[in-house]
């Protein structure tokens, strides 16, 4: 009797997705790890005990990886930031400052991706523009908000970079285990992120009347 070869798995979108998503939890990690130039396909495969062709299955290429991996981790950042309210305030538990070191720290690989990555191809990738035009967005929405109430006036744009500056130096630090206890992201942040308020005449912890 012929034993016929049996047929090919056919995928279903749930299928396809869940997959990815676990290509994308690998590629994560191992692209903060080494850097995307220090990663290669067949690396991605073994961590995920497939062959080595079948992540081409889900993704052209491993710069297709990494852009999807870096939009994952913008929309991810930028959902933080927006659910508590704007970002580049008073870095408190309850404030977007306070979230977005809650993101960062605890999502190191993740911010990584998003802040320490060059990827000159990311304009061939519009749901990662996207992403990252979302994410920049956030840094400057409370101050926004303020500048529309009459509250600050000035280069509101400059204004949320220097916030922002100062946010990302810390923990950045923080993440390379460069700060010993009692100083962390938060200590490390605060003090210049006050003089940044006194600098742009913003009273200090500040939040739009409207928070």
């Amino acid at each position: 009797m012929e034993v016929l070869p049996a047929m090919p798995k056919i995928l279903s979108e749930a299928d396809i997705e869940a997959f990815r998503t676990r290509l994308c939890d690998v590629a994560e990690n191992l692209f903060a790890a080494h850097g995307p130039d220090g990663v290669t396909m067949r690396q991605l495969a073994d961590a995920l005990s497939v062959s080595s062709m079948t992540p081409y299955r889900y993704f052209r290429d491993k710069d297709a990886i990494l852009a999807a991996v870096r939009t994952r981790a913008f929309n991810r950042f930028a959902a933080a930031m927006e659910a508590a309210g704007a970002p580049a305030s008073a870095p408190t538990d309850k404030s977007p400052g306070g979230a977005y070191f809650d993101f960062a720290l605890a999502n190191p690989a993740a911010y990584r991706m998003m802040f320490d990555v060059n990827q000159p191809t990311a304009s061939d990738y519009p749901d990662l523009v996207e992403a990252m035009d979302r994410a920049r967005l956030t840094m400057g929405a409370a101050l926004r908000r303020l500048e529309e109430e009459g509250a600050i006036s000035g280069d509101v744009d400059l204004m949320a970079h220097a916030f922002w500056s100062a946010m990302h130096g810390a923990v950045m630090l923080d993440l390379a285990g460069l700060l010993e206890s009692p100083l962390d992201a938060r200590a490390v942040a605060r003090p210049a992120l006050e003089a940044l308020g006194s600098r742009f005449g913003i009273p200090w912890p500040w939040r739009s009347t409207r928070d």
